[in-house]
């Protein structure tokens, strides 16, 4: 009886005429399973490949970016023994010219010598026409890449010459022809009418004024002197003023003229500097220097552009000083920024003259390269033994030092000076500002300016049009994703989706051509009737829905469910259309017919037409289908079996959305809202036609901003290949990559911890 149930089970269980085990099926499967296995492959291949590119891309990036922070070095040095250098005087100026073949050295006796850079070889002499009864006792330099020097003599004179570099190429070979020049003539200019001993001496060239500032131990001698020339005859013509000053009760160290012939700065006593306002003739103040009252300066030099003053002192420091307006109106001089090169006095300073770099040497032979805007020290690093006198040469790649009748020729490797993570990222203070800021300006009209390559206001309009754009696009594409999965009829919500959806196909620069063109200007001039839309709208809605509520059932019942927000259509474009037309009305009540001058004058706000609310509703209008598709596919994904028993035990429906549905597509909604924002802050041809890339901190929704994609997008292509402004915008764009990962990264983290948590429901 068991072996024939048996049976009869065995033949039950397979179904009549069908055999699992044939070949044909056989062969189906293996083909399907090969099929899985090489899609599983394919899949796992190109994630890899994604994963790969991207970290290249990371790699990349970093590589063109590290250089920028690496130090300046000396590639090779060569002393060279020179036999025509213990037959010259002692030294007092030595310079190299800009292709840095030939050097010029001047002796106390008066004596150019140019000689071959490369072979230190003499190329010529030139005597300068020192009178016979004089000798010279101080030697001063105009801005540097002038090339103009003044000398200071012992009957009170000054003889203005200029060495100059002619570039020729005879046979294609690049000749540097050096001659010198007298541009207000060989004779000396009488400083001093009592010929007493000019001890210091300034000397600054302005749109064809020479002002000239000696000293003859306490006494100050100034004078403005003229030159005009006669086109048709080619005559020159000086004029003279003599300056009258306050003098000064302690001992000169130092003179120095702004090129502005602003300012004049006597630097006396120990640390005490003099500041006379050339304009009004008059003392601006008495500044000291050194708070140590055992330190005393050694040193003074203006750096480039001649705002800032570069004081060293004898303990191996040296601070960097400019004026800055008060809020009262007047200047005072200010300590910016420091910097320590060794322990021994400073001897020479010399300003780079195309960055706001300079070097600096010591009593014991010590060199340092710094920058003052970024406030680094790039090299500390010993040239010679004891004292010593540095040539620069205009490039600021070769340095040239005379030691003890030797020359020494340096090369110098330094291409990114002006970088470094507090001017990127902190408060920078520049000349001519009258306090720190953060501040994007990477093109200047000249090589004065200070480079101002902070990422901090790029970061900042970043976050700032994010934060507007999603404070737009997050709820209205939430609310929208909730009801049209879980209230929408079916058939409604067929339609209604792919339309939405279809709004991410549209071009992004049309949308910012259209805010930049349209809405922009548009809004400026209906800012009453905009912001009555942003308030009347919601309360219109949620009027409508009360009053729908307290209509007769009947009445609700005619309408079929899930189709009421068809209702809503005709109450947003009449509360759209009424806010809008009462727009003119609203600002002739409200705000006397301008409401951007109040704005402006009565509450302080400024207005830019193109600014962050503009923004916000553009790129709210391009973000929203991103985050409506993947958070409606959230909520329409939570299992029906929740609703229905949530339903069933007698909840809401809107107790089942916030309490069941809601919580369930958690993660799938904060996945959305964190997609959302990686696109808005990565949004490049939105923010960059509909705002006015003004570089600001400011979070005034009326003002505008600049983004770091879309700095990169308008001033890559003017960069040079290579060089600081370059390698900055591939940081901006290493920034954004990196902002970009680590808050996935974080959403991602946050989406697993809500997914568990909410995985028991």
């Amino acid at each position: 009886m068991n072996d024939l149930a048996s049976e009869t089970m065995t033949a039950t269980s397979k179904p009549l005429g069908l055999d699992f085990n044939t070949p044909a099926l056989q062969r189906k499967r293996r083909i399907r399973a090969l099929k899985d296995r090489v899609a599983r492959w394919a899949v796992s291949i190109g994630g890899m490949a994604v994963l790969g590119a991207i970290t290249l891309i990371f790699f990349y990036l970093a590589y063109v970016v590290l250089p920028m922070f690496q130090g300046a070095s000396i590639d090779s040095r060569e002393s060279v023994s020179v036999a025509w250098l213990n037959e010259a005087a002692p030294p007092l100026l030595l310079t190299l010219e800009e292709q840095n073949q030939v050097g010029m050295r001047l002796d106390q006796s008066g004596q150019v010598q140019f000689f071959d850079a490369e072979k230190m070889q003499p190329l010529t002499s030139v005597q300068l026409p020192i009178p016979a009864d004089a000798r010279i006792v101080s030697i001063a330099q105009d801005q540097p890449g002038s090339n103009r020097v003044g000398l200071g003599l012992s009957n009170g004179q000054v003889l203005v010459f200029q060495h100059a570099y002619k570039l020729s190429y005879p046979n294609d070979v690049q000749t540097v022809t050096p001659k010198i020049e007298y541009p207000f003539g060989e004779a000396p200019i009488v400083l001093d009418a009592q010929g007493g001993e000019l001890d210091h001496l300034s000397l600054s060239l302005n749109s064809g004024t020479l002002m000239l500032a000696g000293s003859t131990g306490t006494a100050l001698h100034v004078l403005s002197l003229g030159r005009e020339e006669n086109l048709m005859t080619g005559e020159v013509t000086l004029s003279e003023e003599r300056l009258a000053l306050p003098q000064i009760a302690e001992p000169i160290k130092a003179l120095i003229i702004d090129p502005r012939h602003m300012w004049m700065y006597v630097i006396n006593g120990r640390a005490t500097a003099d500041v006379f306002d050339m304009r009004s003739k008059t003392l601006n103040g008495r500044y000291k220097l050194l708070a140590d009252a055992t330190l005393e300066v050694s040193n003074a030099t203006p750096l480039l552009g001649g705002i800032s003053l570069l004081i060293g002192d004898s303990a191996g420091g040296i601070g960097q000083w400019f004026m800055v307006r008060q809020d009262d109106g007047k200047a005072l001089l200010t300590s910016i920024r420091s910097f320590q090169l060794a322990d021994s006095p400073i001897t020479q300073i010399i300003p780079e003259e195309r960055r706001k770099g300079f070097f600096a040497l010591d009593a014991n032979g010590n060199l340092g390269i710094f920058h003052s805007t970024a406030h680094r020290t790039l090299l500390v690093e010993p040239v010679a033994e004891g004292q010593a006198l540095l040539a620069l040469s205009p490039r600021a790649n070769r340095v040239l030092v005379e030691s003890e009748g030797q020359l020494q020729r340096l090369t110098i490797d330094n291409p990114h000076p002006e970088i470094s993570w507090s001017s990127l990222w902190g408060k920078v203070w520049y000349e001519n500002y009258d306090e720190p800021g953060y501040v994007w300006q990477s093109t200047s009209a000249s090589t004065d300016n200070e480079p101002k390559l902070s990422l901090a206001p790029l970061a900042f309009g970043t976050l700032k049009a994010a934060f507007y754009a999603m404070l737009v696009a997050t709820p209205l594409a939430i609310a929208a994703a909730l009801y049209t999965a879980y209230f929408m009829a079916p058939v409604l919500r067929r339609k209604i989706k792919p339309v939405i959806e279809l709004m991410e196909a549209l071009p992004t620069v049309i949308l910012g051509f259209f805010a930049g063109l349209f809405l922009a200007p548009y809004l400026e001039n209906h800012l009453p009737g905009i912001f009555s839309l942003l308030i009347f709208t919601p309360i219109g809605i949620m009027l409508t829905g009360y009053l729908w509520s307290r209509l007769p059932e009947s009445v609700r019942l005619s309408v079929p469910d899930g189709w009421e927000s068809v209702l809503l259509i005709p109450i947003v474009l009449a509360v759209g259309y009424v806010s809008l037309a009462m727009s003119g009305h609203l600002e002739s009540w409200l705000f006397d017919g301008n409401m951007r001058l109040w704005l402006s004058n009565d509450l302080g706000i400024n207005f830019d037409q193109r600014n962050a609310l503009v923004v916000g509703l553009a790129m709210g209008f391009a973000v929203i289908p991103t985050i409506y598709s993947i958070a409606e596919d959230a909520v329409f994904s939570v299992p029906k079996s929740l609703t229905f028993g949530s339903l069933a035990l007698g909840a809401t429906p809107w107790q089942t959305l916030i309490r069941v549905v809601l919580l369930t597509a958690s993660p799938g909604i904060f996945s959305a809202v964190m997609i959302g924002m990686g696109r808005a802050v990565g949004e490049t041809m939105i923010v960059l036609m509909a705002t006015g890339n003004t570089a600001i901190m400011d979070m005034n929704i009326f003002e505008g901003l600049r983004t770091l994609a879309a700095n990169v997008a308008v001033e890559m292509p003017e960069s040079e290949v290579g060089g600081t402004h370059y390698r900055v915008l591939f940081l901006s764009a290493l920034v954004l990559l990196a902002f970009t990962f680590v808050m996935n990264t974080l959403a991602e983290l946050v989406r697993q911890r809500l997914r568990v948590k909410y995985a028991s429901l």
